[in-house]
């Protein structure tokens, strides 16, 4: 008796702490900007809609593979984060239409237009950006002087070679602006070239050989805070890089040659779409396709540039179009119809569960509060910390919920009542029921859980927040069941109502169908009356096993 109340008192202690965590949580997002009440999604809230339009040169046309690529990468990037109910399709077979909930915050955007092409090409020199004065003055010099190449100068040896930089390539970097990089006019430079660019901050230019790693061959990305050997958070933030086996081969290669080579060729430029944002010395030669890039970063621009490699780069330059503001398809009075029909479904459950069970209907609506409230806080939580937003799919998920975890409660109680019609003592038929009930409640939850990651996996926008709510509430009722009905239930049956089998309590032997005779014996019920009809309710729900059992007893006599 001591080892049951001291598991049923453990149970219901960490249900508290469950509840505390999340309350916890809900507390730390908002001091970050978070709230206590859930965002909403597109459908009910409305958002703001992005025309991306493609930057070709005169020409060229976008493809229908390369705008469904397109759409598809920037799904991934806009996701990201979470479950954001995004809308994403094409227009006029021409531009890429990106609808998202609530305001585009200036990370979200980099997400949307910058194709993310990453390149590491090794440094072959570097110098201080030239001002404008100095671009026009050796722009006249080389008029006065026009450079020529040696046609008889030797092939480079390799991308760090020297012989790369011609007369004519010294030459565009002494006249090189660093303003170019911002012209979508500037297009996409060869890999198997040599490269005049500049630092992302515009204050640095480079000549940079050919490409030797490909942003392609990165096979993950991560943003994380940057450590010193000893593990120790420096406080900035970094972007972690895995290559594949090809990467990780051409990566070992690349340091094994520049390692010893004098500054600045014994540097890497890491190149993002033109231009260099960072361009570290090689010290070491890297053999397991691990790296990573600092440069300033901030967790969200961090996390930004992670997302766009680890979901690879578009197959084509965007730029926005056009930015507006836009009302919610459905609207608050299709949210509020949808609570309402929740609350009706939940009234409906009350009273079923008064009707069937009695007194033992307050374990009912005590789980289902409790469930509610931890759903509530999951879902708060999630809104502030992962970007989720509710939609009405997933407010339909949450009243499917309701249904679930009547189902484990209808379920529990009936095991129960059947235990205490087979002649068991209270207390033992509530253990013994619970361990025949949590088995069918595990293997319904677990196809539940499942059926909602193959939905979460396979489709798209709003039918992903009713899988994902649909999955939340089926831990929950996991949770709620192991930790409050059963406790619950055990405490009940140790008072005098339930104990005694109060007609009221929803446990009374002589309303299931056996009748108790002292000393935990119960005696055949009598074929008359009361006890006629009692008879006959155990003898409908026995099982073909204890029916087949009950008439080989009746032949031994």
């Amino acid at each position: 008796m001591a080892r049951a109340r001291a598991r049923t008192g453990r149970a219901l202690i960490w249900l508290v702490v469950i509840g505390a965590v999340f309350a916890a949580l809900n507390w730390a997002s908002i001091a970050n900007g978070g709230g206590w009440s859930p965002r909403l999604a597109l459908d009910l809230e409305g958002g703001t809609q992005v025309i991306l339009t493609p930057q070709l040169q005169e020409g060229q046309q976008v493809t229908d593979e390369q705008l469904d690529q397109a759409v598809q990468i920037i799904r991934d990037r806009v996701d990201a984060s979470g479950v954001s109910e995004s809308e994403i399709t094409t227009q006029g077979g021409q531009n890429i239409v990106v609808a998202i909930p609530g305001e585009v915050d200036d990370a979200t955007m980099d997400r949307l237009q910058s194709s993310a092409r990453m390149e590491f090409r090794p440094v072959l020199t570097v110098a201080a950006a030239l001002t404008p004065e100095e671009i026009a003055a050796n722009q006249a010099a080389q008029e006065a002087t026009p450079p020529v190449d040696d046609p008889a100068a030797p092939e480079p040896a390799d991308a760090s070679d020297l012989a790369w930089i011609t007369p004519t390539l010294q030459a565009s970097y002494d006249t090189f602006d660093c303003a170019v990089l911002q012209d979508p006019e500037r297009g996409e430079q060869p890999l198997d070239e040599p490269l005049v660019t500049c630092s992302e901050d515009g204050t640095a230019r480079y000549i940079l050989g050919p490409v030797e790693v490909e942003g392609s061959d990165i096979s993950d990305a991560s943003a994380g805070q940057a450590t010193t050997s000893t593990g120790a958070p420096t406080g900035e933030f970094e972007v972690r890089l895995q290559f594949d086996s090809a990467g990780s081969d051409a990566f070992e290669e690349v340091t094994n040659r520049i390692t010893s080579l004098e500054s600045p060729r014994n540097q890497f430029g890491v190149v993002l779409d033109g231009a260099v944002i960072i361009a570290p010395a090689s010290n070491a030669v890297i053999t397991n396709g691990e790296a990573s890039i600092t440069g300033g970063f901030s967790q969200e621009t961090a996390s930004s540039l992670a997302d766009q490699l680890k979901f690879g780069s578009l197959p084509i330059g965007f730029e926005v179009q056009s930015e507006e503001t836009i009302a919610a398809t459905l609207g608050e009075s299709q949210l509020q119809a949808g609570i309402i029909a929740g609350l009706i479904g939940l009234l409906l459950v009350i009273v079923y569960s008064v009707f069937q069970y009695r007194a033992l209907a307050l374990v009912t609506i005590a789980s289902l509060a409790i469930a509610g409230g931890l759903t509530y806080l999951v879902i708060t939580w999630l809104s502030s910390a992962e970007d989720y937003r509710l939609s009405l799919a997933g407010v339909t998920g949450l009243i499917i919920a309701i249904g679930t975890i009547a189902d484990s409660f209808i379920v529990y109680f009936e095991r129960v009542r059947d235990e205490l019609r087979d002649g068991r003592a209270i207390t033992s038929a509530v253990e013994a029921g619970w361990k025949r009930a949590f088995r069918t409640i595990l293997a319904s939850d677990a196809i539940n859980f499942l059926a909602a990651i193959v939905l979460y996996l396979v489709a798209v926008g709003n039918v992903r927040g009713f899988a994902f709510t649909l999955g939340i509430t089926t831990i929950i009722d996991l949770i709620v069941v192991a930790l409050f009905t059963h406790p619950m239930l055990q405490l009940l049956t140790r008072t005098r109502f339930f104990s005694s089998g109060h007609p009221m309590s929803g446990l009374d032997p002589n309303a299931l169908g056996a009748v108790y005779r002292g000393r935990a014996k119960f005696r055949d019920p009598v074929a008359a009356g009361r006890g006629a009809t009692s008879s006959r309710e155990a003898q409908r729900r026995q099982s073909i096993a204890e029916r087949k059992a009950s008439a080989s007893t009746e032949q031994e006599r």
